[in-house]
């Protein structure tokens, strides 16, 4: 049988797609705000597939007769974690009942309890004529803030009105039964304020510690009960510069070599656990993203990028217009780390720019990359070098790198003299190793890590060790890499330097799973911010 398609029926389609890609790309256009759902399908959310859907457009979430959900079941997204932002999204609870039943809300800066449940910041929704648009917190404290209200929460937990923040039957009245609402939620530092349909529906200062949350999962609830069907749309995140802290965005490159070796996620995961109990500083830690974050909004926010990755022609930095992306970044002064491979480049594709923003880079037939036990004797004065001793490991330290002309602006951290036989043999011409250029420097100290500063007010690191995942154990190379974080984002580091600890056991964590490895998740990676 044939099938007619008429042009009617042509344009209805047209406009359909046409609606959808609107609500899509038009979400870019709006000043800093990243679309979060593709109108498609669900790529980047998580959820019970017996539940969440997308149909004409937007996300479903529903529940039947027959198909009703135990408990409070969650749509997680899953490409990153949300601190300081502002939230946009239209919702609608459609009624499948005669009473017309329905609850829902969205969750931000919560936690994932696994199997799709959730706890944390909610701001609710429902068919009924008193929750919509309080601040609920699933699982922990129950309601903060009830429709209207300006509310303090004290150190102690108590909960108290300080004000109006909106008449709650005039936030009633403007609501769309069975339509389209518009929630916007802006979170910063311990400020959160909530607005639907541009009315504000409450105004929350969270000042209890342990239990605030500044950071955490972005998730939509579909409630347990009567069935129901709640649908979102035009998902758009704005990224908000931290209220009171510097915010280091780590990335993890995908698993390369043998067990043990170049174990990027296990090594951000182990800075993160060593940075994050520092006051002032906030770290994300993207650690399976195979060198690039999934979450458009990654870098917003950030004021310094970290990647720990493969290099060469692999790099990251590379692909596609990732380049262009970063330049973005450094033209705000952003800090710009790379570490071990991530050094490498080619010459003709990231050598510049890795020489403009870090100081320097690895370079075929220029720069070596030996095993070799570095001898650290002496530290120029700098907040890198803060707390730092002389201490000997071996490594894969690379040297030689290309640096600015006469250094400029670039600071050596670690230099040692490696011996000889690291040159190569002198007229093989390996692209690692032998050149002429390495050979003429035999018997001189060569700078393994360096930091450097940038006309446009930001700072860059190379650091070349890091291919054993054990050396992390050592101390002072633990130390002068974090005070080096610190020092990118321009965030203060200790006198003494970052006092950390790391065990034997840490290292297991994160592993990459491969060579009959199994992966064990650091149990310190959650969401949560101080």
């Amino acid at each position: 049988m044939k099938t007619r398609i008429t042009f009617g029926c042509f344009l209805m389609g047209w406009a359909l797609w046409a609606g959808i890609a609107t609500h899509v790309i038009g979400a870019d256009t709006e000043d800093g705000f990243k679309s979060l759902f593709n109108g498609r399908d669900l790529n980047g959310w998580d959820g019970d597939p017996q539940f969440w859907s997308v149909k004409d457009g937007a996300i479903n979430g529903q529940t039947t007769a027959d198909n009703p959900t135990k408990g409070n079941t969650f749509l997680i997204w899953r490409d990153g974690p949300l601190d300081d932002f502002e939230l946009r999204v239209s919702y609608r609870i459609v009624g499948t009942n005669p009473e017309k039943w329905g609850n829902s809300g969205i969750q931000y800066r919560s936690k994932d309890c696994g199997q799709w449940v959730v706890g944390g910041y909610q701001a609710d929704i429902e068919t009924g004529k008193t929750y919509t648009g309080i601040l609920y917190e699933e699982r922990v404290r129950g309601i903060l803030a009830q429709r209207g209200e300006k509310v303090v929460i004290d150190a102690d937990g108590k909960v108290r009105v300080v004000g109006s923040a909106g008449n709650s039957a005039a936030i009633q009245a403007a609501l769309k039964e069975e339509g389209w609402n518009d929630y916007e939620i802006i979170a910063q530092g311990n400020h959160i304020v909530q607005r639907i349909n541009g009315l504000v529906t409450v105004d929350v200062t969270d000042e209890q510690p342990g239990k605030r949350a500044r950071s955490g999962i972005l998730a939509l609830q579909l409630h347990a009960g009567q069935p129901m069907l709640v649908q979102f749309k035009d998902v758009r995140l704005k990224r908000l510069k931290l209220a009171d802290a510097k915010k280091i965005v780590l990335i993890a490159g995908a698993p390369s070599h043998g067990a043990g070796d170049h174990e990027h996620s296990a090594g951000v995961a182990l800075w993160k656990h060593c940075l994050d109990p520092l006051p002032g500083v906030v770290t994300a830690a993207y650690i399976h993203c195979n060198g690039w974050p999934k979450d458009p909004s990654a870098f917003d926010n950030a004021d310094a990028v970290v990647f720990y990755t493969d290099g060469a022609e692999g790099n990251p930095l590379i692909q596609g217009n990732r380049l262009s992306v970063l330049a973005e970044l450094m033209k705000k002064g952003i800090g710009l780390g790379c570490v071990h491979f991530a050094v490498e480049v080619p010459k003709d594709n990231g050598g510049r720019q890795l020489t403009d923003w870090i100081g320097g880079y690895f370079e075929l037939f220029w720069s070596v990359n030996p095993t070799w036990p570095a001898d650290f004797k002496e530290f120029p004065a700098h907040p890198v070098t803060c707390g730092v001793k002389p201490f000997k490991m071996t490594d894969e330290w690379y040297y030689h790198m290309h640096f600015r002309d006469n250094m400029r602006g670039v600071t050596p951290i670690l230099s040692a003299v490696p011996p000889e036989d690291t040159r190569g043999k002198p007229g093989v011409n390996d692209p690692r190793g032998g050149n002429p250029e390495v050979q003429k420097h035999a018997g001189e100290a060569e700078h393994l890590m360096w930091v450097c500063e940038r006309p446009d007010g930001g700072r860059g690191l190379g650091y070349t060790g890091g291919h054993f995942h054990k050396n992390w154990l050592e101390e002072n190379n633990r130390r002068v890499l974090l005070n080096g974080l610190l020092w990118i984002a321009k965030a203060d580091v200790p006198p003494a330097g970052v006092q950390s600890s790391v065990t034997a056991d840490d290292l297991r964590y994160n592993l990459d799973a491969k060579d009959n490895q199994t992966f064990i998740p650091a149990p310190w990676l959650d969401t949560s911010m101080k």
